[in-house]
């Protein structure tokens, strides 16, 4: 049985963040970092919505 539709308030900020699975690092290479950009535009026509900031980040492991 599929949840019900989120009944979110309008006119309110957001955080939202997204991790890969394995919290490993997926969008090194440049068509995939594009290709998650692409989405996210495509949701922002559809859902109408601000987009403030977007940050894509990367942990480097110096040993």
């Amino acid at each position: 049985m599929p949840r019900l539709p989120r009944n979110l308030p309008s006119n309110c900020t957001f955080h939202t963040t997204v991790r890969c699975n394995n919290k490993e690092f997926n969008l090194a290479k440049r068509a995939t970092r594009e290709l998650l950009l692409e989405v996210i535009a495509k949701a922002k026509k559809k859902f109408e919505f601000k987009l403030y900031a977007l940050c894509i980040m990367r942990i480097f492991i110096i040993y």
